[in-house]
C-alpha cells in the first residue's frame, strides 16, 4: 500500500487519474493533510537533483509508490498490486555499478585514457576487472547490509514493548528495499565523484607561509584525500540516509549496519584486490581506494 511522503501513514491510492493518464489529481493525506505524494508530477530530473540533495521525500516516493495503482474513475480499484521492487535492483543495480567501475578505473588508472586507446585489449581488460571487482565489493557490502538489517530488526522485535505498535513504514517493509535504498543512496557519491573524475584537483603548487591559516593547509591536495573522503565518508553517510528510511530506527543501528557492511566489503576487498589491480602496486592503491 502506498505512503504518504510526508508523515509516512497508509493512503489508499496516492493520486487519481480521469480518462486519461495525463489528467490527474493528487490524492490528499487523511493523516497530515499534504498532498499524499506530489512526485507524482515531477519529472525524471528532478527526482534525480532531489536524490542527489538526500530528500527523504524522493525516497519514499520511489521505493514505496513507485508504481503503485492510482485511483481510477469509473473503474474497478486493484490495491493488491504492489511494485515490482524485485525487477528494478538489475537494472538500477548494473548502471551503478557500471558508473563506478568506470570512476575507479580512471583513478586507478589516470594516464591510459589519454594514451591507449579506449577499444584496445588491455584497456577493455583493465576496465573488465574493475567492473568484476566493483560488483564483488558492492555484492559483499549489499548482503553485509541485509544480514546486519535481518539482526537490528530481530533485536528491535525482541526489545520492543508489547503496547508499541509499528509504524506504517515498518509494516511494508520488505528485504528488496534495503538494496534499492543503498543503491538511490549511492547516487550522491558516485555524482561527486564523477566530477572529480573530470575535473582533476589543480596540480599547481600553492606557496604556504606562516600566515596561511590551519584550515587551508589542511583542504590542500597533497593532504587531503577528496575521492577517499567522498566515497567512504559522505558514502556512508548517504546510505545510512537511506536505510533510516527503510528501517524507521535510531541512527546508532543504521551507523552499525554499514559498519558492518564496510567490514564485508573490506574482506572482499583484500581477496581480490591483487587480481583485479594486475600488479602488486596497483593492488595495493584499489585496497587503499576500497577500505574505509
Amino acid at each position: 500500500m502506498p505512503i504518504c511522503t510526508t508523515c509516512t501513514r497508509h493512503v489508499p491510492y496516492p493520486y487519481t487519474v480521469y480518462e486519461s493518464a495525463y489528467n490527474l489529481r493528487l490524492e490528499q493525506c487523511p493523516s497530515c493533510g499534504a498532498f499524499a505524494d506530489p512526485y507524482v508530477e515531477h519529472d525524471s530530473l528532478l527526482l534525480l537533483i532531489d536524490l542527489i540533495l538526500l530528500k527523504r521525500g524522493v525516497y519514499r516516493h520511489l521505493l514505496y509508490n513507485r508504481g503503485s495503482e492510482p485511483r481510477r474513475i469509473g473503474q474497478q480499484d486493484d490495491v493488491s498490486r504492489k511494485p515490482p521492487r524485485w525487477s528494478l535492483i538489475v537494472p538500477i543495480g548494473g548502471t551503478l555499478t557500471a558508473l563506478d567501475a568506470f570512476i575507479r578505473w580512471s583513478h586507478l588508472n589516470p594516464q591510459q585514457a589519454l594514451a591507449v586507446s579506449p577499444w584496445s585489449t588491455g584497456t577493455i581488460v583493465n576496465f573488465s576487472r574493475t567492473f568484476i571487482g566493483c560488483f564483488a565489493e558492492t555484492l559483499a557490502f549489499h548482503v553485509g547490509v541485509i544480514a546486519a538489517c535481518y539482526a537490528v530488526l530481530k533485536f528491535l522485535s525482541v526489545v520492543k514493548n508489547s503496547g508499541d505498535h509499528n509504524s506504517d513504514i515498518r509494516n511494508e517493509f520488505r528485504f528488496a528495499l534495503i538494496p534499492l535504498a543503498l543503491f538511490y543512496s549511492s547516487v550522491t557519491k558516485l555524482f561527486l565523484l564523477f566530477l572529480l573524475t573530470i575535473w582533476k584537483p589543480s596540480t599547481s603548487v600553492i606557496p604556504v607561509s606562516s600566515n596561511t591559516p590551519l584550515y587551508m593547509m589542511l583542504l590542500d591536495d597533497d593532504k587531503l584525500d577528496k575521492e577517499w573522503i567522498v566515497r567512504n565518508v559522505l558514502g556512508g553517510m548517504s546510505a545510512g540516509f537511506g536505510l533510516r528510511v527503510v528501517l524507521d530506527c535510531h541512527p546508532v543501528f543504521t551507523m552499525m549496519i554499514i559498519v558492518f557492511g564496510w567490514l564485508a566489503k573490506t574482506v572482499v576487498a583484500g581477496l581480490i584486490s591483487a587480481w583485479v589491480g594486475g600488479t602488486s602496486l596497483s593492488g595495493e592503491q584499489w585496497l587503499a581506494y576500497s577500505i574505509p
